[in-house]
C-alpha cells in the first residue's frame, strides 16, 4: 500500500517539474513572422519528386504545392507566363522596432520579392539587406515602426539538456510552436559555425525561425535537419545567435560579411599522428597546402605544420582556425603558434580579406628517378630541381615504390615525403640513412605530399 501511494506524489513531482511554455509562447509568437518568396518563371516546373502523401498533406490544409501553379481557373495566356510564382515558404524573427527580420540565407536566395506576413495578419513586402551563403543567415527589412522584437541570449551560458523551444512555419503552418532539449554544442558541420544540435521537431518552413531558451531569449536560427527522407527525424542544427549577430551587424552595416583569411588548407590532427610527432594530444590544425604568394606563404607556413595558436588563442580543433581567422579584420597582423618538427614557433602573418568563392590556389607535386628500398618497405628517388622549385620545398624524396609497412600506411607511389620522425628530409641518401637509425619497434611518422595535399602517415614497421 505504501509503494502505491508513492507513484501518484512521485509523478505529480515529476510533472511539476516539467516546463509550462505557455506563456513563453504567448509572449514571443508576435516577433516570429512567416516569409513567403517569389520568383519569375518561365514556365511550371510540376510537383518535382514530392511523394502521394505530401501531396496530400498540403491539399488537406489548403497549402499550394512549391514550384507548382494553381490549377483552378482558365489556363494562363502566354504573356502570364512569367508572372511571379510561389517559390518556398521560410519563419524569421524581428531583430528590433523599426523592422529588421534575421532569416536564412537559403530561404531568401533567388527571390524576386519578399513577404512577411506577422501574427497580427499584417503583410509587408521585404527588401532584403543582404545575406551571407557561408553562415546561412540573412537580414530582411520591412517599413514601420514599434514592431515586438527578440532579445537575444548568451550561447555560452548554454548547456546540453536544456529545453528550449522553436517558432516557426512549418509546411507553411504559421506560429507553430515545437519544444525539446539541446542534445549538443559545437558540432562541426561548416567552415564558419559550430551549430547547436536540438531534437526539437524541424520542418521545412521552420528555417529561420528562432530557437528559445525558457527566459524567451533567441539563442538560435533554426537552420537544418538530419534526416534521409526531408522530414523530422530527430536531429535538428540551429545556428548559435552570437555567430548570427555578428553577420548580421556587417550585413546591417555595410550588407556584405567581410572576413580574413591566411591562404591554408587543413585537416584535423588524428590522435596517431600527435602521438608519433611529440605532439602530445590531438589538438590544432594540420596546413595541407599553403596558397601560392599567399599570407601564410609569407610568414614562412609550410604544408605539415601544425598551427596551435592564434593571438594567444588556443586552436583546440581544426574547425576553430578558419573562425577565428574568419572574425579577424583584414590588414591586422595575428601572431601564429606552430608545431614543426618536435618544437613550436611563433610566426606573424597579416590577415588578407576572403574574397567571395575564394580559389585556392595551393602547390602541387610531380615525379620521376630511383634507388635502394629501405626497412619500411619505401624505395625513394631525388626530386629534380623544377619540380622543388613547383612544389616550393627545399627537399624531399619521391615514392617509387611503397611495399610492407609502408603500404600498409598507405603511401604509394608518386608521393613525396618532406620529413620523417620529424627530421627533414633533404635528398634519398639522407633519407635511407635516416630511416636505418630509427627504431623498428616504434611508429615512425613521415610528412607526405600527395597531389596538392599533406598529410602525416604513420608507418608502424613491426605488426
Amino acid at each position: 500500500m505504501l509503494s502505491l501511494a508513492g507513484v501518484p506524489a512521485a509523478s505529480h513531482a515529476q510533472a511539476r517539474e516539467l516546463p509550462d511554455f505557455t506563456e513563453l509562447a504567448e509572449r514571443m509568437s508576435p516577433t516570429v513572422v512567416n516569409i513567403r518568396t517569389t520568383e519569375r518563371v518561365r514556365s511550371a516546373q510540376g510537383g518535382g519528386e514530392m511523394d502521394d502523401q505530401m501531396r496530400e498533406f498540403f491539399r488537406r490544409f489548403g497549402i499550394p504545392l512549391p514550384n507548382t501553379p494553381r490549377r483552378n481557373g482558365p489556363p494562363a495566356a502566354p504573356d502570364e507566363e512569367s508572372a511571379p510564382q510561389q517559390r518556398g515558404v521560410g519563419s524569421g524573427f524581428i531583430l528590433s522596432a523599426d523592422g529588421f527580420v534575421m532569416t536564412n540565407a537559403h530561404v531568401v536566395e533567388g527571390a524576386d520579392e519578399v513577404i512577411v506576413t506577422l501574427t497580427d495578419q499584417r503583410e509587408f513586402k521585404a527588401k532584403i539587406i543582404g545575406s551571407d551563403k557561408r553562415t546561412d543567415v540573412a537580414v530582411v527589412k520591412i517599413d514601420g515602426t514599434g514592431f515586438p522584437f527578440v532579445k537575444t541570449g548568451d550561447v555560452n551560458k548554454l548547456k546540453v539538456g536544456e529545453w528550449v523551444m522553436a517558432i516557426g512555419s512549418p509546411f507553411g503552418l504559421e506560429n507553430t510552436v515545437t519544444a525539446g532539449i539541446v542534445s549538443a554544442k559545437q558540432r562541426d558541420t561548416g567552415d564558419y559555425l559550430p551549430l547547436i544540435q536540438t531534437d526539437v521537431a524541424i520542418n521545412p518552413g521552420n528555417s529561420g525561425g528562432p530557437l528559445l531558451n525558457l527566459r524567451g531569449e533567441v539563442v538560435g536560427i533554426n537552420s537544418q535537419i538530419y534526416s534521409r527522407s526531408g522530414m523530422f527525424a530527430g536531429i535538428s542544427f540551429a545556428i548559435p545567435i552570437d555567430e548570427a549577430m555578428r553577420v548580421a551587424d556587417q550585413l546591417r552595416a555595410t550588407g556584405r560579411v567581410v572576413r580574413g583569411r591566411i591562404g591554408v588548407t587543413i585537416a584535423p590532427v588524428t590522435k596517431e599522428v600527435a602521438e608519433s610527432i611529440g605532439l602530445g594530444k590531438p589538438a590544432g590544425a594540420l596546413v595541407q597546402g599553403v596558397e601560392d604568394g599567399g599570407p601564410a606563404q609569407k610568414a614562412g607556413i609550410e604544408a605539415g605544420d601544425i598551427i596551435t595558436k592564434v593571438d594567444g588563442r588556443t586552436v583546440d580543433k581544426s574547425g576553430d582556425l578558419p573562425r577565428i581567422i574568419g572574425n579577424t579584420k583584414p590588414g591586422a597582423k595575428a601572431t601564429l603558434q606552430v608545431f614543426r618538427r618536435g618544437a613550436t614557433r611563433d610566426l606573424a602573418v597579416t590577415v588578407a580579406e576572403l574574397e567571395p568563392e575564394q580559389a585556392r590556389r595551393v602547390s602541387k607535386a610531380e615525379s620521376p628517378a630511383s634507388a635502394p628500398k629501405t626497412a619500411i618497405g619505401l624505395t625513394v628517388s631525388d626530386l629534380t630541381d623544377a619540380q622543388r622549385k613547383e612544389l616550393k620545398v627545399r627537399g624531399g624524396v619521391r615514392v617509387e615504390l611503397a611495399e610492407g609497412a609502408a603500404a600498409r600506411a598507405g603511401l604509394r607511389e608518386g608521393d613525396v615525403i618532406l620529413s620523417v620522425d620529424n627530421v627533414e628530409v633533404a635528398d634519398a641518401k639522407q633519407f635511407n640513412a635516416t630511416v636505418a637509425k630509427l627504431d623498428r619497434a616504434k611508429a615512425i611518422s613521415v610528412l607526405v605530399r600527395r597531389g596538392e595535399w599533406t598529410n602525416y602517415a604513420v608507418i608502424r614497421p613491426s605488426r
